[in-house]
């Protein structure tokens, strides 16, 4: 199930080792986009619009500890290329502390603070207990995405990216029956999706973690004897924060729009909840995509393969542009029956909004494409701070043409969707001018 990324076809080797990671977070992408369905099938607009913006702000809070995770990942790849494995033992053990301590506060924050959190959102008053017993009972589960997340970002650090899809591939299944029998049948309502998330989040964390302890003894850390060596602490620390900054730079943004979004009413809510999943669904792949070319980045870099390095950002531009192309042709032609997976064919104000988002961001998915790899490009040669950089252009570009635009009546909702694409080609015109200009200083 390992795979060296040091050695072998480029090509070959990063597509077998992405494939996992990719139709692991479809599978991710699934089951959240299954609570959507359900909800918006069973309980109607309302319902839909509330789990909807509940969704984003709960992406926003998750990507805090997923980006610690991945920003770690990138680490312990690091290490395992250069066949360190004291400091990949010492990052691991800290990262694990470092990230299971800001998720319990986390948690704890959410618990108290989770009112005043909707309202700050502008969440319609008709929506807030809805919201508010989402948030609470999904924040239930926070601890079970880390344990998940940590596990999963340590195996495909040493080359097993099939082992994390086979626990995210079964609890998928057990949420989608799940939300239909508390939703369908016991007639939980909101509450019943929240659970059913739940229950699936702590099957696939706990047993991922299990696995990893009985059947990967050298990933098995022991705390009691725990002596990192001098710096490893500031290091972890650099890579775990960058990347989780990074992360929550780019959802905390999406949140502001949520705002934004939200002060329209109910209707453009509901549009924006069902959309926004179909998008994530569709460039889902590139993203991933650009997760796994960051480990091959990292464990060829550590290994000194520049070789591989240049070989590998060749194939995975081929490879990540013929990708957005298509399925950006896909979304553009089919938006309106896709929304109709969320929205009855009697809402048809919530899908023409809805296929009018799809539409403008479809048409740009090789920029979000290309900014996937310029990240995980920067985070295998250990400068996560310039994915960073990045992410604030791109979302500091989208959220203030955003706020700017939608006021102007003759635009409104249209300026925020068009702001998104905006921001995603100005980052990555930035990343690329960088990286030639790094290149040529190189050179020299």
């Amino acid at each position: 199930m390992k795979k060296d990324l040091t050695r072998g076809s480029v090509t070959k080797n990063m597509l077998l080792f992405a494939a996992p990671m990719i139709l692991g977070n479809l599978l991710q992408q699934f089951y959240n986009i299954a609570d959507t369905l359900i909800v918006g099938q069973f309980l109607g607009p309302d319902a839909l619009a509330a789990v909807g913006s509940a969704y984003t702000l709960m992406t926003f809070l998750t990507s805090i500890l997923i980006g610690m995770c991945m920003g770690s990942g990138a680490l312990f790849s690091y290490y395992f290329g250069k066949k360190e494995e004291k400091k990949m033992m010492d990052s691991m053990q800290l990262s694990f502390l470092l990230t299971g301590g800001v998720t319990v506060l986390l948690n704890l924050l959410v618990m108290v603070l989770r009112r005043p959190i909707l309202r700050i959102l502008h969440v319609p008053e008709e929506l807030m207990e809805m919201m508010h017993t989402y948030v609470w009972i999904i924040f239930l589960g926070i601890f079970f995405v880390f344990l998940y997340n940590y596990f999963a970002y340590l195996l495909r650090a040493v080359g097993n990216s099939v082992v994390p899809l086979y626990f995210l591939g079964s609890t998928a299944l057990l949420n989608i029956v799940l939300d239909l029998c508390f939703v369908t049948v016991c007639r939980w309502g909101i509450a019943g999706a929240a659970a059913a998330t739940v229950i699936a989040q702590a099957v696939s964390g706990l047993g991922l973690m299990a696995y990893t302890w009985m059947k990967e003894p050298q990933l098995r850390f022991d705390m009691h004897s725990f002596t990192p060596e001098k710096g490893s602490a500031a290091e972890i620390l650099r890579f775990a924060f960058s990347s989780s900054i990074q992360q929550s730079v780019m959802n905390f943004g999406i949140l502001m729009i949520q705002g934004l979004v939200n002060s329209f009413g109910a209707e453009v809510m509901a549009a924006f909840a069902a959309a926004v999943k179909i998008d994530s669904f569709a460039y889902m792949p590139a993203q991933e995509f650009g997760n796994a070319f960051s480990l091959f980045i990292s464990q060829n870099y550590g290994a000194g393969q520049k070789k591989r390095v240049r070989e590998g950002m060749r194939s995975a531009v081929r490879v990540s542009m013929l990708f957005c192309i298509f399925v950006s042709v896909l979304v553009f032609l089919s938006a309106p029956y896709l929304m109709l997976l969320f929205i009855s064919p009697e809402e048809a104000g919530i899908i023409a909004i809805g296929a009018g988002y799809l539409r403008i961001e479809g048409a740009f998915y090789c920029g979000i494409g290309t900014l996937f790899l310029l990240y995980g490009y920067y985070r295998g040669i250990n400068r996560p701070e310039m994915s960073l950089v990045l992410t604030v252009i791109s979302l500091g570009t989208r959220v203030a043409l955003a706020y700017i635009l939608a006021p102007v009546p003759q635009i409104g909702v249209v300026g925020i969707w068009s702001a998104i694409p905006i921001g995603w080609i100005l980052a990555d015109v930035t990343g690329i001018l960088y990286l030639r200009r790094a290149e040529g200083v190189a050179a020299n």
